[in-house]
């Protein structure tokens, strides 16, 4: 039995490894080393419970894998060492082909600029399209600080992206 657990695992993740690095390279803005080594993480940490599981089932295991990969961004935000500089690149082959390269730049310079629970706020409620409650249970926090969250970082972001690019964060 603990055989096909790890069957079963080793197809989730082999699945959701792609969503999850595009997430984690949104969150890290675009720094495609610390994105893959905080998936890295967040797989690990999911296969541990997995096999805890035992006769349950994790309900939703793509919403758990992002709930762990934000999580594990935000405990990663709050280790980093203030030298460390994180230089925005468009990561490879990981990030939709369609599109402006510019604009994807652009959104990506202005994502680095907020502040990480602003940005992992963003991320979940406009990239992965969950709701406000969702969002508040992935990041541990109260519904009412998501809201809060979400108003402050789109006004930031309609400010770095300047008129041109506005329409991106009209919500």
């Amino acid at each position: 039995m603990k055989q096909s657990r790890a069957d079963e695992f080793m197809e989730f993740a082999a699945g959701r490894t792609g969503h999850l690095i595009r997430s984690a390279c949104l969150l890290t803005s675009g720094d495609v080393h610390l994105a893959e080594d905080l998936v890295q993480e967040t797989l690990r940490r999911l296969y541990v419970a997995w096999g805890r599981r035992l006769g349950r089932r994790i309900d939703n295991p793509a919403a758990y894998a992002q709930t762990v990969l934000v999580r594990v961004f935000l405990t990663h935000r709050g280790r980093r060492s203030s030298d460390e500089v994180v230089l925005p690149e468009l990561p490879d082959g990981t990030a939709a082909q369609d599109g402006d390269p510019d604009t994807r730049l652009a959104l990506l310079h202005a994502l680095a600029q907020l502040p990480p629970k602003d940005r992992a706020v963003v991320v979940l409620r406009y990239w992965e399209d969950r709701s406000v409650e969702e969002t508040a249970h992935a990041m541990n926090t109260s519904p009412a600080a998501v809201r809060t969250r979400s108003t402050r970082a789109l006004a930031r972001l309609r400010t770095l992206l300047g008129p041109s690019l506005a329409e991106f964060t009209a919500v």
